[in-house]
């Protein structure tokens, strides 16, 4: 359990028992079994396990070409997979378009957004229809600090700014998992520090978060749990600190092998 949420049983639906309720909130958000991703003849993700709890937040990390962006574009939907994935419990949809019917958001590294539209325009995109829309939008600006920016074009923004906006649209429809892809690349140390006190912020809402990071000390600082991958395979798993002495990760990340 993690220790900023320690109770994660959700709020019940009306109507539904409560037996629902308690069974749900015992499952891993996103469980991930076996899963194996080839592209033609080479494999880049070799029977990789793991899950992601309520409130709890685990990183993908490992050298460049571990592995990384493909298990999270297979745990999206983008590419062809093979083993087991499951948000809540069911098998997750093999497409994107059904994540975000099942509770799941996600930033992407290019970011996705639409430059020519505003600030406010690119955080609605997901809402929109929705009667509540623009009450959802107001308050996630005013939650990441993008309120002065609201109707600036996109295009117009500086990097950081752009990042926060990628990450204002996919909170806006308030996931029960929200999938991270580098979101901490490319920023200062300021915005770095910022984007740790949102992730742990909705972490401890309930949310559970999976990012993938080339930040080692930005993950070692905020990750519950942290699995490291080399050439497609889970070469370590644990708590940070677990990780932080495991000696094949400094082989894999340093080339250097520990003395026997």
């Amino acid at each position: 359990m993690n220790p900023r949420f320690p109770d994660q049983t959700p709020r019940s639906t009306p109507g539904e028992p409560a037996e629902t309720d308690a069974a749900t909130a015992a499952l891993p958000r996103v469980e991930v079994a076996g899963l194996r991703v080839a592209f033609g003849g080479l494999t880049a993700v070799d029977d990789v396990s793991f899950d992601v709890r309520p409130g709890e937040v685990v990183a993908l990390i490992g050298p460049n070409g571990a592995g990384k962006t493909t298990v999270f574009n297979a745990v999206c939907g983008l590419v062809r997979r093979r083993g087991e994935v499951r948000i809540d419990g069911t098998a997750a949809p093999r497409r994107t378009a059904g994540l975000t019917a099942r509770g799941v958001s996600r930033t992407l590294q290019g970011l996705g957004l639409f430059s020519g539209l505003t600030v406010r325009e690119n955080v609605l995109l997901p809402v929109a229809g929705r009667r509540d829309a623009e009450a959802l939008v107001a308050a996630q600006l005013r939650e990441l600090g993008l309120e002065p920016l609201a109707g600036r074009p996109v295009a117009a923004l500086p990097y950081p700014d752009r990042k926060r906006v990628a990450l204002a649209r996919a909170l806006v429809t308030a996931p029960r998992l929200l999938l991270l892809d580098e979101p901490a690349g490319g920023l200062g140390a300021d915005d770095i520090a910022a984007l740790g006190a949102t992730i742990a912020r909705v972490a401890d809402a309930g949310c559970a978060v999976l990012l993938v990071e080339h930040h080692v000390d930005f993950v070692m600082g905020l990750a519950d749990r942290i699995v490291v991958l080399d050439f497609g395979r889970v070469i370590a798993h644990g708590t940070p600190d677990q990780v932080r002495t495991d000696p094949r990760v400094e082989e894999a990340y340093l080339g250097v092998k520990a003395s026997a």
